[in-house]
């Protein structure tokens, strides 16, 4: 059952579970002294001090239990002051459909999949400049209790935390033989001629891809030596989405973050249902007072990551919903509810990738003017690779299209430009055949696919061709029966009920 975890150190301290918080909370202070991530020293004069604030959470397991309870140490990073306590903040993370993608891989290549998690990642990381920071509650060491602690290794919450630990990864894997994927900065690979690994990584979780165990051990081993880490073994659940090894490959599911967000909002008696829309009712901007508007985005934002993750087939419901986040009303609340009411009846959905075709096509369509208000269209689009969907998108177009043709032709661009990028991906992954075949995107508009192969001048059509390309390598006419992403929710026939 999930529980509310407590919010300050006081609390955790007053409530039944103590004696695990105070467990949890002697496990990451010996993390942090064994590291000397700080020293204590008198504040100079003029200096800045930042404070600090225990963090707690449960871990859960995917039937509900306590998996474990975790206590972190964060720094208030946002008393930092820019230009003096740090400079530049940027890390990169790992897509998600950089993971998906993998999986599609691992299962058309039947490739072992372990996962690993960092502790205490940031702090490996180490400092370019001068942090000072206030003793933490319930650590004040005795006679001391004017110093302060100067950090000389990361902190969590402090600005460059995660740049600094991305670039120590970085550097400790390149220096073991491994390369950069030159789509995505976190996916690192090495083949050599006993085996070949990929490692994915998002902040401090990872993914280790191998074509056999001996280099997915090795790599593990090598990690170890060098950070602290806890070895899962074999891929359970990444990012709040369960990893499914089956008999043809893997499948991707959240049918337990899918629970606990209908927990969360039981208070909206949602019923199940079986469509995501009622096709006669459309949408409109509110006139009046918001209702619930902070609810109303904490409700799209839970939604909306499942949708990133597993769940492509309520893109177009939540891209329409949240258009009006800003001032819900009462029939946007019935719409929310009906969403949830259909995720409800579909918890268990998810990706199913078989390993079947080993090939990369995309599907593109729009619809022409259905948005009440701006007239603006909508395009989707959805790639499968080994079986099941790796990417997919609904967005609002930022131009107003005149006729289905140019709204079409604008959602091919965009699924163009995407089909690039998983190009460029694949083509760092020496898994994967070479040289690269062209990269089918199917489209049920035959005035769309003329535009897209004619060069010839139409001053109707003149201003799409200068704002939008088409960066498709092949294009097919598809009819809409056919078609897997008409945008309202075709997209099921990439996904699996499991």
């Amino acid at each position: 059952m999930w529980k509310e975890d407590p919010n300050t150190f006081s609390e955790a301290m007053a409530s039944r579970d103590a004696a695990f918080w105070r467990e949890a909370i002697n496990d990451e202070m010996d993390s942090i002294l064994s590291n000397n991530t700080w020293v204590l020293v008198d504040l100079p004069l003029g200096s800045n001090t930042i404070g600090c604030k225990w963090v707690f959470r449960r871990k859960y397991r995917t039937d509900g239990t306590i998996q474990t309870f975790k206590a972190r140490l964060v720094a208030k990073g946002f008393r930092q002051r820019e230009g003096i306590d740090y400079f530049d903040t940027y890390a990169p993370v790992a897509r998600i459909t950089s993971i998906r993608v993998l999986i599609a891989l691992a299962s058309i290549y039947k490739l072992v999949v372990h996962q690993m998690d960092v502790k205490t990642a940031f702090l490996n990381g180490d400092l370019d400049e001068e942090v000072y920071m206030v003793q933490p509650e319930g650590f004040m060491l005795p006679g001391n209790e004017k110093k302060v602690c100067k950090l000389v290794k990361s902190l969590y919450g402090l600005k460059q935390a995660p740049k600094q630990w991305h670039e120590k990864f970085d550097t400790v894997i390149l220096a073991n033989g491994f390369k950069h994927n030159g789509a995505d900065k976190c996916v690192y690979s090495k083949f050599t001629s006993e085996y070949g690994v990929i490692v994915c990584l998002y902040v401090d979780d990872m993914l280790i891809f191998g074509t056999n165990i001996l280099g997915v051990c090795e790599t593990k081993k090598y990690l170890a030596s060098v950070f602290k880490m806890k070895d899962l073994n074999e891929a359970d659940i990444i990012l709040g989405i369960k990893v499914k090894r089956h008999s043809e490959g893997y499948a991707l599911c959240q049918n337990h973050y899918i629970e606990k967000v209908l927990l969360k909002y039981k208070h909206l008696n949602v019923k199940e249902v079986n469509t995501l829309f009622d096709s006669n009712y459309k949408l409109v901007e509110n006139t009046g007072r918001a209702i619930a508007q902070l609810e109303f985005a904490s409700t799209i934002r839970s939604m909306m990551y499942a949708m990133h993750c597993t769940r492509p087939d309520i893109a177009f419901a939540v891209n329409r919903l949240s258009r009006y986040i800003s001032n819900p009303s009462a029939e946007h609340w019935k719409a929310i509810a009906r969403v949830l009411g259909y995720l409800k009846k579909t918890k268990d959905l998810g990706l199913y990738y078989s390993g079947y075709p080993a090939v990369l096509e995309g599907y593109s369509d729009a619809n022409w003017v259905t948005s009440v208000g701006d007239n603006k269209s909508t395009s989707g689009w959805i790639f499968t690779l080994g079986g099941g969907a790796i990417s997919w998108a609904s967005k609002k177009q930022s131009c107003i299209s005149h006729s289905t043709m140019e709204s079409e032709f604008i959602a091919l661009a965009s699924a163009g430009k995407e089909a690039e990028w998983l190009r460029n991906m694949l083509y760092d992954i020496e898994l994967w055949p070479q040289p690269m075949s062209a990269i089918s995107i199917y489209c049920d508009s035959q005035a769309t696919m003329s535009k897209a192969y004619s060069k010839i001048y139409n001053g109707k059509s003149r201003h799409i061709s200068l704002k939008h390309k088409s960066n498709a390598r092949d294009t097919t006419y598809f009819t809409t029966k056919c078609l897997q992403t008409d945008v309202a929710s075709k997209v099921e026939v990439a996904m699996s009920l499991k």
